[in-house]
């Protein structure tokens, strides 16, 4: 047999996932930090799931070019179709069918799973990313809608961003299906088209739009395009019939709006265009959408699927959720300039100055861990100031040198690497001095 010249494998990952280095990690894990206090804030519980999901699961009510085009999907050992998750709201909608007897309603849960889709990789969209997951499950009425939208705005102040750097965008998918269906009486292959135009609507420009919609529905295009473009949701009501004024879906918008304002929360606005892709919603939907001209775009959305739960044979449980991404968080917190500064997890290091005090180094290492302090010692025995200058250059804050002096009188110099002083402390002083400091 032949042997094989050894071939080099290169370092890049795969195409559209990334590989998180400490300082990516630091940022990853605080924006999860954040989400999370937020979440739990609301009294939502955390829960898991696996990565693979059989494939019928999305076949369902998920979307075809999401199914279709966009997952990652395989048959395993034992000839079954499995796909890796694209997102995480069927996954939920089925362990809550499956336990749904032995829950006290409602449920509030949450998850940040990661989320595979075969898409190409551009600005604010990878094949892989995290996303936060929250929803409630067992409310029918617009109170769990105000919850949902409460705790997303909740997250964007906790990242530090103001009113006026996103816009809280609604709309009814009632409203959609009445003005498709009952307005201008489409058919169900016009209104479907129709609700993938508007969809991507925003991807075209205002000419190439309307030349779409006019393919599709010919002479009613005028009306719909009127429609689409009301500037306010006062606007969009008076181009409706006077018998569909007083609609389900422009009357849940309507208390939406009053009850958002009176919490506070002032900058929803009313966007007809607002479709979001995925054919389980049922009612309100919205988005956080950034304001600034350097990343206008949305930013995370959700809304009302309360169908779901019945493609697994259960009786109607009515559930709002939503779901925020981690790369566009990211995208987001960057344009605002709102990324925290990396800080290692390491809070002090002991240079070790000969091998004979290793072992006392090691020692003093473990009682500062006991004590709640996060330390590295010194292994390459480098000169101090080398052993120094790699405790600086990892930002590591404090460092302190352990030889003979320091063995024999029990004192040690901790040094603050940021500001060059150097103070006096014995073991026991060290640990509340250095995480005071």
């Amino acid at each position: 047999m032949t042997e094989k010249p050894n071939q080099k494998i290169g370092t890049e990952s795969y195409k559209g996932v990334r590989d998180f280095y400490p300082q990516d990690m630091f940022v990853q894990n605080y924006i999860f930090g954040v989400m999370k206090k937020a979440v739990e804030s609301f009294g939502y519980s955390e829960y898991g799931a696996s990565i693979l999901e059989p494939s019928d699961l999305y076949r369902a009510k998920t979307g075809d070019e999401i199914v279709n085009e966009q997952t990652y999907t395989f048959k395993d050992r034992g000839d079954r179709e499995v796909t890796l998750r694209p997102e995480m709201t069927p996954t939920v909608a089925r362990m809550v069918a499956a336990k749904k007897r032995e829950f006290l309603f409602p449920l509030r849960w949450y998850s940040i799973p990661n989320l595979f889709r075969y898409e190409q990789p551009q600005k604010g969209r990878l094949r892989e990313h995290w996303q936060l997951n929250a929803d409630i499950f067992g409310v029918e009425g617009i109170e769990a809608e105000i919850e949902i939208i409460s705790l997303a705005h909740s997250i964007m102040k906790g990242f530090g961003l103001k009113d006026d750097n996103y816009e809280i965008r609604v709309n009814n998918r009632k409203i959609v299906n009445y003005i498709l269906k009952d307005f201008l009486s489409l058919s169900s292959e016009e209104s479907h088209a129709v609700s993938k135009l508007i969809d991507k609507k925003d991807k075209m420009s205002k000419e190439d739009f309307a030349e779409k919609i006019h393919s599709v529905v010919s002479d009613k295009s005028d009306e719909l395009l009127n429609l689409l473009h009301s500037k306010n949701l006062e606007e969009f009501i008076s181009l409706l019939p006077e018998k569909a004024r007083s609609h389900q879906g422009v009357l849940e918008i309507k208390e939406l709006q009053e009850k958002l304002s009176g919490i506070g929360i002032k900058n929803s606005v009313f966007s007809p265009t607002l479709m979001r892709g995925f054919d389980y919603y049922t009612g309100i939907v919205f988005e956080i959408f950034d304001t600034n001209p350097e990343n206008r775009r949305a930013i995370f959305g959700g809304g009302r699927y309360d169908d779901l739960l019945s493609i697994f044979g259960a009786e109607k449980i009515p559930a709002v959720g939503f779901g925020m991404g981690d790369v566009t968080t990211r995208d987001v917190l960057e344009t605002y300039r709102l990324l925290p500064k990396y800080k290692p997890a390491t809070e002090l290091y002991i240079c070790v100055l000969g091998e004979k005090y290793k072992n006392y180094a090691n020692a003093m290492a473990q009682k500062l861990r006991e004590d709640g302090l996060n330390v590295a010692v010194d292994c390459s025995n480098k000169k101090a100031g080398d052993q120094i200058k790699y405790a600086d250059k990892n930002m590591i804050p404090f460092v302190v040198c352990v030889g003979e002096n320091e063995v024999k009188n029990e004192e040690f110099k901790v040094k603050n690497l940021k500001s060059g002083e150097e103070t006096i402390l014995n073991i026991k002083e060290i640990t509340k001095f250095t995480l005071e400091s």
